[in-house]
């Protein structure tokens, strides 16, 4: 595919000033997308409990083909940010280092989520030298029996090991690139781990934690429910785990926040309202994700977000488009876009968007 869609050089220089032209009250975007999510593997080697493929096939196991991602960032060449994950593992595609390299020339920050299972010793200095800007290693547990509940398989210490050594390597090769940081979805069974976890990424090499809230749907599955959520329902020893944490980490150099780089304290705690239709009564109505992003499954088929995934049973309600038959210009201001972007600005939003910002961090 040849059209392109053109980002404005402000953009990438402050990304910020993207959200500043932004239509807020209409249905069609009128820049280009900042930010691609390509999920490049929708197939995984853990059954995490906070998934929603563990549970049920969103689409057939497959990788992103070469010629569809090339395809799709080709249209949007001056891109400021790719993140090549979605609900699979990327470290599982062949492809990977190839793809962040073809990025990299271009000069866009690219970066992926894993579960840290597959970076062994022969593939880590490669993903170092593809010039990654991010690396995000999700490992929700400080210890081993936690790590098994949570992430399906008793891979704990092999994980440890891989990116302890991985950030040794970036060490020895003096290499400041990845930025490794180290992920823990806030639960209920976990949250008192926090302070052991903030000590685990300090022994690992890593200055960086994240609590990151939990995303659950109304199916009851595994462990994405809402009796494991700690937003409005942390107890006084949960929210004291939290408070040590972030004392520890400034005592190690550990940087601990929250998704959306939220204080983690405050990322569990409902925010007030703005006069008429505010952020507490319509907690979707602050999300511009539509006008900003767009994401693509691994066969091309276009959500609206990251958290779209998780957050409704089956795509078929709201696909937006699929990369294999149209271009992303036809798929950015389509019918199916710009009827999304409506309904998101009214009181009767999409499904996986109406308790957006409660259920997770925006």
């Amino acid at each position: 595919m040849s059209v392109t869609l053109e980002q404005p050089a402000s953009t990438l220089k402050d990304p910020r000033r993207y959200f500043e032209d932004v239509a807020n009250d209409s249905r069609v975007a009128s820049t280009p997308p900042v930010c691609l999510y390509l999920e490049v593997t929708n197939r995984c080697n853990l059954l995490c409990e906070t998934c929603p493929r563990t549970f049920e096939e969103l689409e057939k196991p497959a990788d992103m083909s070469w010629d569809l991602f090339t395809s799709i960032v080709d249209q949007v060449p001056n891109v400021a940010r790719v993140v090549l994950h979605g609900v699979g593992e990327p470290m599982l595609v062949k492809d990977l280092p190839r793809m962040i390299r073809h990025l990299k020339v271009r000069g866009t920050y690219v970066l992926f989520n894993t579960n840290g299972t597959l970076l062994a010793k022969n593939k880590r200095r490669e993903i170092i030298e593809t010039g990654l800007d991010e690396l995000r290693v999700s490992l929700d547990a400080a210890e081993a029996s936690s790590f098994l509940k949570v992430r399906g398989k008793d891979m704990f210490d092999r994980i440890v090991r891989n990116i302890t050594e991985f950030t040794a390597l970036q060490k020895q090769l003096g290499s400041t690139t990845p930025r490794v940081s180290l992920w823990l979805t806030g639960l209920k069974e976990t949250v008192d781990e926090l302070p052991a976890f903030v000590k685990l990424a300090a022994k690992m090499g890593i200055g960086e934690v994240h609590l990151q809230r939990l995303v659950f749907d109304d199916m009851g599955r595994g462990l994405m429910t809402a009796a494991q959520s700690l937003f409005e329902q942390t107890r006084a020893d949960e929210e004291a785990a939290i408070t040590e944490a972030t004392a520890l980490g400034a005592a190690l150099g550990v940087t601990l926040d929250a998704s959306g780089a939220t204080e983690p304290g405050l990322s569990i705690k409902r925010q007030a309202g703005t006069a008429g239709i505010g952020a507490e009564e319509t907690p979707w109505s602050t999300c511009r994700r539509p006008w900003s992003l767009m994401y693509f499954t691994a066969h091309g088929r276009a959500l609206p977000c990251c958290i779209a995934p998780f957050s409704a049973r089956g795509y078929e309600n709201y696909t937006l488009g699929d990369a294999t038959q149209q271009t992303l210009r036809e798929i950015w201001n389509g019918v199916a876009y710009q009827e999304f972007r409506e309904n998101l600005q009214g009181t009767t939003p999409p499904k996986p968007c109406q308790n957006c910002g409660l259920r997770w961090s925006l």
